[in-house]
């Protein structure tokens, strides 16, 4: 049966044939030099069917293969999505396939099945920051990263406003102390932030109980947590977010991080935050490593 494309095409042919439309005409009507038009004119109604209609196409992966990576993704990657699932098969099994190509294996095999678009109103997102370094998010995520198999741990999030590069660590508790540690690394790797975009948690803001007693007991200045204390030193803005939509990219980090880090992590076995060896492998640098010669340009 004839497409739509083919039957036009057949149409333009037959005008050429009986004489009603020249060549040239009929090369721009079908996008096609005057040349190719020859040549179809000679081939007949054959010419606008495909050559390879019917035959199995030149670029068709091997049955084989489909079976075995349908295979693979039931056993290893069964809540895989296509995306990372073809990342994983070329990096570790070595079959390379295109994510579309696996989606439709997926769907065929009943592993896959497509989510609904939903149309609804959503919070307008505000527009980002234009330089790296201009804002700062920060949250902390509670999920279970490690899904049952070694101690509980939390994940906090640094994503930068405007680039979405995060600075992240995996931490055992989600206190005052930690938050701290990690905003001192952030800044030995990368400097100040112009501010930082936080929630209303404790660690942060002060309690609402605590700011009434404050008001109520006439305090001479007003409480503030170690982060209000420490952030205006270091002359860096801080922004506390009021809602949870106002938070929509550090939260989408997380959602990303939930789904591919978490199944990176159990293909790798990982059930706790310590090293495999605690041994430190570093050597010092001696008085002959002179880095300024050895890491110059030559």
């Amino acid at each position: 049966m004839l497409t739509m494309e083919e039957r036009d095409r057949l149409k333009v042919l037959h005008e050429v044939l009986q004489g009603h439309m020249t060549q040239r005409c009929a090369a721009t009507q079908l996008k096609l030099s005057t040349r190719q038009v020859r040549r179809l004119k000679r081939k007949g109604d054959r010419a606008v069917v495909h050559a390879l209609r019917g035959r199995p196409s030149n670029r068709k992966i091997a049955e084989k293969t489909e079976q075995r990576a349908v295979a693979l993704v039931r056993r290893k990657y069964h809540d895989f999505g296509p995306t990372l699932a073809s990342e994983y098969l070329a990096k570790d099994d070595g079959i390379v396939v295109s994510r579309e190509t696996l989606r439709g294996w997926m769907t065929e095999a009943g592993i896959w099945r497509s989510r609904r678009q939903r149309i609804e109103e959503v919070h307008l997102r505000r527009q980002r920051r234009s330089c790296f370094g201009e804002l700062l998010q920060w949250d902390m995520s509670d999920h279970d990263w490690l899904e049952g198999r070694g101690e509980r741990i939390y994940f906090i999030a640094l994503p930068d406003d405007a680039t979405s590069r995060a600075f992240a660590r995996f931490v055992r508790h989600d206190s005052r102390e930690e938050n701290l540690k990690l905003l001192w690394a952030y800044l030995t790797r990368y400097g100040r932030p112009l501010e930082i975009y936080t929630d209303l948690d404790t660690v942060f803001a002060v309690s609402k109980g605590e700011a009434a007693r404050a008001a109520r007991e006439g305090w001479a200045e007003a409480p503030k947590t170690q982060f209000g204390r420490g952030l205006p030193e270091l002359a860096i803005g801080w922004i506390g977010a009021r809602s949870p939509e106002a938070k929509g990219r550090v939260e989408r980090h997380f959602q990303t991080a939930q789904d591919r880090l978490v199944k990176g992590m159990r293909l790798a076995g990982v059930d706790t935050l310590e090293p495999a060896d605690a041994t430190d492998a570093h050597r010092p640098l001696r008085a002959e490593h002179d880095l300024a010669a050895i890491l110059c340009e030559v």
